[in-house]
Protein backbone atom coordinates (compact mmCIF):
# COMPACT_ATOMS: atom_id res chain seq x y z
CA UNK A 1 0.00 0.00 0.00
CA UNK A 2 1.14 3.61 -0.47
CA UNK A 3 3.17 5.41 2.17
CA UNK A 4 1.70 8.58 3.68
CA UNK A 5 3.83 11.44 4.99
CA UNK A 6 1.79 13.56 7.39
CA UNK A 7 3.27 17.06 7.51
CA UNK A 8 2.00 19.63 9.94
CA UNK A 9 1.96 23.18 8.60
CA UNK A 10 4.88 25.41 9.52
CA UNK A 11 4.70 27.82 12.42
CA UNK A 12 1.87 30.29 11.90
CA UNK A 13 1.16 33.82 13.05
CA UNK A 14 -1.53 32.36 15.30
CA UNK A 15 0.98 29.97 16.88
CA UNK A 16 3.28 32.84 17.79
CA UNK A 17 0.35 34.98 18.99
CA UNK A 18 -0.82 32.17 21.28
CA UNK A 19 -4.32 31.94 19.81
CA UNK A 20 -6.40 29.01 18.57
CA UNK A 21 -6.72 29.63 14.83
CA UNK A 22 -9.18 26.87 13.98
CA UNK A 23 -10.90 27.64 10.67
CA UNK A 24 -10.19 31.39 10.69
CA UNK A 25 -9.20 32.63 7.22
CA UNK A 26 -6.07 34.66 6.69
CA UNK A 27 -3.82 32.80 9.14
CA UNK A 28 -0.50 32.39 7.33
CA UNK A 29 2.98 31.19 8.19
CA UNK A 30 5.41 33.53 9.88
CA UNK A 31 9.00 33.81 8.59
CA UNK A 32 10.13 30.84 10.66
CA UNK A 33 7.20 28.78 9.41
CA UNK A 34 8.04 29.61 5.80
CA UNK A 35 11.61 28.44 6.33
CA UNK A 36 10.38 25.27 8.04
CA UNK A 37 8.05 24.40 5.17
CA UNK A 38 10.72 25.04 2.57
CA UNK A 39 13.13 22.81 4.50
CA UNK A 40 10.64 19.92 4.38
CA UNK A 41 10.52 20.26 0.60
CA UNK A 42 14.30 20.17 0.41
CA UNK A 43 14.36 17.01 2.55
CA UNK A 44 11.81 15.32 0.31
CA UNK A 45 13.73 16.30 -2.82
CA UNK A 46 17.05 15.10 -1.38
CA UNK A 47 15.52 11.74 -0.45
CA UNK A 48 14.28 11.22 -4.03
CA UNK A 49 11.04 9.75 -2.76
CA UNK A 50 8.44 8.74 -5.38
CA UNK A 51 5.97 11.40 -4.24
CA UNK A 52 2.98 11.40 -6.57
CA UNK A 53 0.66 13.88 -4.85
CA UNK A 54 0.55 16.49 -2.10
CA UNK A 55 -2.90 16.82 -0.52
CA UNK A 56 -3.56 19.79 1.74
CA UNK A 57 -6.09 21.02 4.22
CA UNK A 58 -7.95 23.94 2.64
CA UNK A 59 -6.77 26.40 5.30
CA UNK A 60 -4.28 29.10 4.30
CA UNK A 61 -1.40 28.00 6.53
CA UNK A 62 -1.52 24.48 5.10
CA UNK A 63 -1.89 25.57 1.48
CA UNK A 64 1.08 27.89 1.95
CA UNK A 65 3.08 25.04 3.50
CA UNK A 66 2.18 22.79 0.58
CA UNK A 67 3.25 25.48 -1.92
CA UNK A 68 6.67 25.83 -0.30
CA UNK A 69 7.05 22.08 0.15
CA UNK A 70 6.29 21.40 -3.51
CA UNK A 71 8.66 24.01 -4.91
CA UNK A 72 11.73 21.72 -5.16
CA UNK A 73 9.75 18.61 -6.16
CA UNK A 74 9.30 17.42 -9.76
CA UNK A 75 6.60 19.23 -11.72
CA UNK A 76 4.60 16.04 -12.24
CA UNK A 77 3.71 15.85 -8.54
CA UNK A 78 -0.04 16.47 -8.33
CA UNK A 79 -1.65 18.96 -5.93
CA UNK A 80 -5.10 18.75 -4.35
CA UNK A 81 -7.18 20.01 -1.44
CA UNK A 82 -9.28 17.82 0.85
CA UNK A 83 -11.56 19.34 3.47
CA UNK A 84 -11.30 16.16 5.54
CA UNK A 85 -7.72 17.14 6.41
CA UNK A 86 -8.87 20.51 7.77
CA UNK A 87 -8.40 21.66 11.35
CA UNK A 88 -10.74 20.62 14.14
CA UNK A 89 -13.84 22.81 14.15
CA UNK A 90 -13.41 24.57 17.48
CA UNK A 91 -16.58 26.64 17.27
CA UNK A 92 -16.72 29.38 19.90
CA UNK A 93 -13.11 28.64 20.91
CA UNK A 94 -11.88 29.85 17.51
CA UNK A 95 -9.54 32.83 17.69
CA UNK A 96 -9.36 32.96 21.48
CA UNK A 97 -6.09 33.07 23.47
CA UNK A 98 -4.80 29.68 24.61
CA UNK A 99 -4.11 31.06 28.10
CA UNK A 100 -7.78 32.01 28.39
CA UNK A 101 -9.05 28.66 27.09
CA UNK A 102 -6.83 26.76 29.53
CA UNK A 103 -8.94 28.11 32.40
CA UNK A 104 -12.16 26.55 31.13
CA UNK A 105 -13.52 23.19 32.32
CA UNK A 106 -13.64 21.87 28.77
CA UNK A 107 -9.86 22.27 28.57
CA UNK A 108 -9.46 19.49 31.17
CA UNK A 109 -11.74 17.23 29.13
CA UNK A 110 -9.73 17.92 25.98
CA UNK A 111 -6.56 17.01 27.87
CA UNK A 112 -7.73 13.93 29.76
CA UNK A 113 -10.83 12.58 27.98
CA UNK A 114 -10.80 14.04 24.46
CA UNK A 115 -13.23 11.40 23.21
CA UNK A 116 -15.86 13.17 25.36
CA UNK A 117 -14.95 16.69 24.20
CA UNK A 118 -17.27 18.67 21.95
CA UNK A 119 -16.56 22.31 21.31
CA UNK A 120 -19.26 24.97 21.85
CA UNK A 121 -21.15 26.27 18.85
CA UNK A 122 -20.95 29.84 17.64
CA UNK A 123 -22.72 31.84 14.96
CA UNK A 124 -19.45 32.45 13.13
CA UNK A 125 -17.79 29.02 13.26
CA UNK A 126 -19.28 25.51 13.29
CA UNK A 127 -18.20 23.15 16.05
CA UNK A 128 -17.52 19.43 16.22
CA UNK A 129 -16.34 16.87 18.73
CA UNK A 130 -12.82 15.51 18.72
CA UNK A 131 -14.26 12.11 17.81
CA UNK A 132 -15.94 13.65 14.76
CA UNK A 133 -12.63 15.29 13.85
CA UNK A 134 -10.81 11.96 13.99
CA UNK A 135 -13.53 10.11 12.08
CA UNK A 136 -13.63 12.51 9.12
CA UNK A 137 -9.81 12.74 9.00
CA UNK A 138 -9.50 8.95 8.87
CA UNK A 139 -12.18 8.77 6.17
CA UNK A 140 -10.22 11.30 4.14
CA UNK A 141 -6.95 9.38 4.52
CA UNK A 142 -8.57 6.08 3.54
CA UNK A 143 -10.25 7.69 0.53
CA UNK A 144 -7.07 9.36 -0.73
CA UNK A 145 -4.90 6.32 -0.03
CA UNK A 146 -7.25 4.04 -1.99
CA UNK A 147 -7.24 6.47 -4.93
CA UNK A 148 -3.44 6.71 -4.89
CA UNK A 149 -3.15 2.92 -4.74
CA UNK A 150 -5.48 2.45 -7.70
CA UNK A 151 -3.77 5.12 -9.79
CA UNK A 152 -0.10 4.75 -8.85
CA UNK A 153 0.34 1.37 -7.18
CA UNK A 154 1.47 0.27 -3.74
CA UNK A 155 4.97 1.79 -3.91
CA UNK A 156 3.64 5.34 -4.28
CA UNK A 157 4.26 8.02 -1.66
CA UNK A 158 1.89 10.89 -0.97
CA UNK A 159 1.98 13.82 1.42
CA UNK A 160 -0.88 15.02 3.62
CA UNK A 161 -0.43 18.59 4.90
CA UNK A 162 -2.65 19.09 7.93
CA UNK A 163 -2.86 20.30 11.53
CA UNK A 164 -1.52 19.24 14.91
CA UNK A 165 -4.65 17.79 16.52
CA UNK A 166 -5.77 16.18 13.27
CA UNK A 167 -2.43 14.44 12.69
CA UNK A 168 -2.22 13.37 16.34
CA UNK A 169 -5.65 11.76 16.09
CA UNK A 170 -4.63 9.89 12.92
CA UNK A 171 -1.39 8.70 14.50
CA UNK A 172 -3.11 7.55 17.68
CA UNK A 173 -5.43 5.42 15.56
CA UNK A 174 -2.49 4.04 13.57
CA UNK A 175 -0.72 2.95 16.76
CA UNK A 176 -3.88 1.26 18.05
CA UNK A 177 -4.28 3.78 20.87
CA UNK A 178 -7.62 5.20 22.02
CA UNK A 179 -8.35 8.82 21.17
CA UNK A 180 -8.13 9.55 24.90
CA UNK A 181 -4.38 8.88 24.62
CA UNK A 182 -3.74 11.11 21.62
CA UNK A 183 -2.33 13.94 23.74
CA UNK A 184 0.68 11.70 24.44
CA UNK A 185 1.80 12.28 20.85
CA UNK A 186 3.69 15.45 19.95
CA UNK A 187 3.46 16.91 16.44
CA UNK A 188 5.64 20.00 15.97
CA UNK A 189 5.26 22.59 13.20
CA UNK A 190 6.61 21.25 9.88
CA UNK A 191 7.26 17.83 11.40
CA UNK A 192 6.97 14.67 9.31
CA UNK A 193 5.18 11.57 10.59
CA UNK A 194 4.92 8.55 8.35
CA UNK A 195 2.37 5.74 8.15
CA UNK A 196 2.09 2.86 5.70
CA UNK A 197 -1.34 1.28 5.58
CA UNK A 198 -1.49 -2.40 4.65
CA UNK A 199 -4.23 -4.96 4.18
CA UNK A 200 -3.98 -5.97 7.84
CA UNK A 201 -2.73 -3.03 9.88
CA UNK A 202 -0.93 0.30 9.67
CA UNK A 203 2.81 0.57 10.25
CA UNK A 204 4.01 3.78 11.91
CA UNK A 205 7.43 4.52 10.39
CA UNK A 206 8.22 8.00 11.74
CA UNK A 207 6.84 10.23 14.49
CA UNK A 208 7.44 13.99 14.72
CA UNK A 209 10.58 13.91 12.57
CA UNK A 210 11.89 17.48 12.30
CA UNK A 211 15.17 16.95 10.47
CA UNK A 212 16.06 13.36 9.75
CA UNK A 213 17.11 11.79 6.46
CA UNK A 214 14.00 10.56 4.63
CA UNK A 215 15.74 8.38 2.05
CA UNK A 216 15.04 5.26 4.13
CA UNK A 217 11.39 5.62 3.11
CA UNK A 218 12.13 4.81 -0.54
CA UNK A 219 10.37 1.60 -1.61
CA UNK A 220 12.61 -1.45 -1.98
CA UNK A 221 13.74 -2.53 -5.43
CA UNK A 222 12.20 -5.95 -4.81
CA UNK A 223 9.18 -5.28 -2.61
CA UNK A 224 7.83 -7.99 -0.37
CA UNK A 225 4.23 -9.16 -0.62
CA UNK A 226 1.92 -6.64 1.00
CA UNK A 227 0.37 -9.02 3.51
CA UNK A 228 0.67 -6.68 6.48
CA UNK A 229 3.09 -8.90 8.39
CA UNK A 230 5.75 -7.27 10.56
CA UNK A 231 9.27 -8.70 10.41
CA UNK A 232 9.82 -10.82 13.52
CA UNK A 233 12.85 -9.46 15.33
CA UNK A 234 12.51 -6.04 13.71
CA UNK A 235 14.18 -6.48 10.32
CA UNK A 236 17.26 -4.80 8.88
CA UNK A 237 15.83 -1.27 8.57
CA UNK A 238 17.31 1.32 6.24
CA UNK A 239 16.32 1.81 2.62
CA UNK A 240 13.33 -0.27 1.70
CA UNK A 241 12.17 -0.67 5.30
CA UNK A 242 8.61 0.05 4.22
CA UNK A 243 8.35 -3.08 2.11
Amino acid sequence: MPTVLFVRHGRSTSNTAGTLAGWMPGVFLDETGEAQAAAVGQRLAAAVLPVVEVVSSPLDRCVQTADLLCAPLPQHVARSIHEGLGECRYGAWTGRPITELAKEELWKVVQDRPSEARFPDSAAYPAESMTQMQDRALRAVREIDARILETHGKDAVWVAVSHGDVIKSILSHATGAHLDDFQRINVDPASVSVVRYTSRKPFVLRLNDIGGDLSGLRPPEKPAADDGDAVVGGGAGGTGAVG
